[in-house]
């Protein structure tokens, strides 16, 4: 079980902790709670020593756009004996509150993972049913969408977001912290 670390509870002890975003880099360079470190969740594995070190030296809090990727991220690292925090609502909830976030300059906005997989999804549905006036049997497309996003939450897992997370946009812009920049800092 993830313990809950809501924003009220976070603002006054931002320097006191480590505050890990697990967004992908082009979320995290949109907008992120000041002082956040960008850990992507499908890079979670490669980070857990560095996690485990920063964990052992101070307490550890994971924040995303709304505290679900999170609180999987808080789940894989108890399995790993790595103790966490969620932070409850995410950065969303962080800019509700009406604190800033902070961008590095020249970051431009980008979706959150969530909706990028929504109209990645819808699109290929759409795309599925459409052609298959042309095409016929490319609405098998549509079914193996479908199929894959009950797979998706059936596991909490989502296959799709991990791809759209490798597309240039999402990845760190040349001159942002990459992984190596962020296990580095974590390690001092």
């Amino acid at each position: 079980m993830t313990t809950p670390l809501t924003v009220e509870q976070l603002h006054p002890r931002l320097g006191q902790l480590t505050l890990i975003d697990v967004r992908s880099p082009g979320e995290y360079a949109s907008g992120h709670v000041p002082g956040a470190l960008n850990v992507p969740l499908d890079r979670l594995d490669q980070a857990l020593a560095a996690l485990r070190a920063a964990a052992e030296r101070g307490e550890l809090a994971i924040a995303c756009a709304s505290g679900r990727r999170a609180a999987t991220a808080c789940r894989q690292l108890a399995g790993a004996g790595v103790p966490a925090r969620v932070l409850t609502g995410g950065t969303d909830a962080w800019a509700a509150a009406g604190h800033p976030l902070e961008r590095p300059a020249g970051a431009r906005a980008v979706w959150a993972m969530d909706r990028q997989v929504r109209f990645a999804a819808g699109t290929l549905v759409l795309l599925g049913l459409v052609a298959d006036r042309a095409l016929p049997g490319t609405r098998r497309l549509a079914a193996a969408v479908g199929g894959g996003l009950v797979f998706s939450s059936l596991t909490d897992t989502c296959a799709m977001g991990r791809a759209l997370g490798r597309l240039p946009f999402n990845r760190p812009r040349s001159g942002a912290p990459g992984l190596d920049e962020t296990l580095a800092a974590l390690g001092r």
